[in-house]
């Protein structure tokens, strides 16, 4: 294996704006830059093969499956999938885009001309529902989906989108390109950039547990199958036996764990829906990532393994928890055996077991490994001037670094300029170690994840960069937002630091849909009422449209503020000095 001797490869050409939007979230407004070109040299010869042959899974094409049953692959990071019926169609899973929605709908259009009539989400992530205006075609049509999904699109952008914004662009390789990006481990690359346009249809139909339903002379039962995501579903269609698994299965071990951070997957329940599809024997599987399969005895072996490499994970880690083993330790003992290794479904292009350990041992045991050490370590900066010391000073440190990355010890550089970054002593001459360290480690991955989120943060190293995808949300999806949740979301973005002892009331008040909303700043938090307060310093009216409008920043706040459009009531001043206290993190 080579390593990339010259970093300047790594080059910034250009950084666009504000407002950036990712992945599994409506509505993720962070900054960032554009692509800059990115060469990784001699790439391992082995992870370049393996890389690329997994690709040749993603490659472009509409595939008929049987009669009725089309998926459009390749067109971005998910699949969509047509289900032609008497006198309409059925699509599942939208796309990530408008643009990926209309280009795969145009190629829908040339198999069938009949209207669209409803849509199904197999659950609430980003690259299956961002394109489904596209598809309604200006029409109101029904859009299926289990009855906690709308409560999941809205999550991250309520509590965590700015840090999942960012880690989701470090993991999908947005800022790379050229033999850094072969493939994004369940599509080809994620669709999303600065021109991108998003929108998304609430679902009108929902179910709990399951739904018999007809639609367009299609008869469709769609189960409940918490795995990768806890509103996961699985559409079957008896009389075809086809199995549309959404992204319970593909092929590529399962994301267990995600890095780009999620709430904890509960990989048994995982493993239990699987066996709920495996009861079923389809003859055709048609998953909303990668190519889809045929045969009843191929599938049903392909569903055995992959539930069994989901159940040897989590039981063996386990097994060595309760041993006493801490994760570090563990990740060291699970690994899957031999005829789980040569599964074609288990390649760890997407999911790692190790990943997958740790996620199960924090789901069970939480954030503490069991060893005292750990219940209060030092804080960074003491620890790493005793490391320094250790060393005998901090240029000793760096000497250390230095002898790690000549002698290829990348891991440990690594480890070492943590400790120098904090210090921030040399930082020009850190900043080179530890580029040349993450862009070494990148290179050695056949996991894209992995490879990108060192090469990203290898990036990320330059002072004028920043992860980030600006893209353009539509309209109806910014007034699609539930106002509790914006509310929620400036509660924990309250700037402790800046507010201080400040008390503050504001109410909000939006006649058009009959809310109103107070939040009270006290001892440090935001609470949040869905009533007015009496002893309110400000009371704001306006539409719920332009409030929305406002903290999406798609209209300008100071240009809304003398619009006349908004009645305050109270200091003006004083309310935009309160909304600074709680807006999202900069976006620089």
């Amino acid at each position: 294996m080579t390593i990339l001797r010259n970093f300047v490869l790594l080059v910034i050409n250009r950084c666009v704006g504000l407002r950036a939007w990712i992945l599994a979230v409506v509505l993720l407004v962070l900054s960032g830059c554009g692509k800059p070109e990115v060469e990784v040299v001699d790439i391992e010869v082995e992870q370049q093969r393996s890389l690329a042959e997994h690709t040749q899974e993603f490659r472009k094409e509409v595939i008929k499956v049987t009669d009725g049953v089309w998926v459009a692959v390749g067109y971005g990071l998910a699949n969509s999938i047509m289900l032609e019926g008497d006198d309409g169609l059925v699509i599942v899973d939208t796309m990530e885009t408008l643009e990926e929605a209309e280009e795969v709908k145009q190629a829908f259009r040339k198999i069938s001309e009949k209207p669209i009539k409803a849509i199904i989400y197999t659950h609430n992530h980003a690259d299956h529902v961002f394109g489904s205006s596209a598809f309604s075609e200006g029409n109101a049509i029904d859009v299926y989906a289990h009855d906690t999904t709308s409560f999941y699109i809205d999550r991250v952008v309520n509590v965590i989108r700015p840090i999942v914004s960012v880690r989701g662009a470090r993991m999908f390789g947005s800022h790379l390109e050229g033999a850094a990006l072969e493939n994004a481990g369940i599509g080809p690359h994620l669709g999303i950039g600065p021109d991108s346009r998003l929108d998304v249809l609430r679902p009108t139909k929902t179910f709990r547990q399951s739904l018999d339903v007809t639609v367009a002379g299609i008869h469709m039962v769609l189960e409940h199958a918490p795995g990768e995501t806890n509103d996961q579903i699985f559409v079957w269609l008896p009389e075809k036996r086809v199995l549309l698994p959404g992204d319970n299965i593909y092929k590529t071990f399962p994301n267990l764990y995600t890095i780009r951070g999620t709430l904890h997957r509960d990989v048994l329940a995982w493993a239990k829906s699987i066996d709920k599809m495996r009861q079923l024997k389809p003859e055709f599987l048609v998953p909303s990532h990668t190519r889809p399969l045929q045969g009843e005895v191929f599938i049903g072996d392909t569903l055995r393994d992959y539930r069994d490499g989901i159940q040897f994970v989590h039981d063996q880690t386990v097994y060595w928890m309760n041993r006493g083993l801490t994760p570090d330790e563990i990740v060291v003992k699970v690994k899957l055996p031999d005829d789980l290794v040569r599964s074609p479904f288990l390649q760890e292009f997407y999911g790692q077991v190790d990943w997958s350990v740790r996620s199960i041992f924090t789901g069970y045991l939480g954030w503490f490994d069991g060893n005292s050490t750990t219940l209060n370590p030092l804080p960074p900066l003491e620890k790493a001037q005793r490391i320094a010391d250790l060393a005998g000073g901090s240029d000793m440190l760096l000497k250390k670094a230095k002898t790690a990355v000549l002698q290829k010890q990348w891991q440990w550089a690594l480890e070492l300029t943590d400790h120098l970054m904090v210090l921030g002593d040399k930082i020009t001459a850190v900043k080179s170690l530890r580029k040349e360290s993450l862009v070494s480690l990148g290179e050695m991955q056949s996991n894209p994840n992995a490879r990108h989120y060192y090469l990203t943060q290898a990036l990320e190293l330059d002072n004028d960069f920043r992860a980030g995808i600006p893209v353009n949300p539509e309209k109806h999806m910014v007034h699609s937002l539930p106002l509790a949740g914006i509310f929620q979301s400036m509660a924990v973005n309250l700037n402790i630091e800046k507010a201080g002892s400040l008390r503050r009331v504001v109410n909000f008040n939006f006649p058009d849909v009959k809310q109103q909303y107070s939040l009270t700043l006290r001892n440090g938090v935001v609470e949040v009422q869905n009533y007015l307060q009496n002893n309110a310093d400000i009371t704001v009216t306006m539409q719920s449209s332009l409030w929305k409008e406002i903290v999406s920043e798609i209209r300008n706040p100071l240009a809304a503020f003398a619009s006349g459009d908004i009645d305050i009531e109270g200091n003006k001043m004083d309310l935009i000095a309160f909304l600074a206290l709680v807006k999202a993190p900069d976006r620089e």
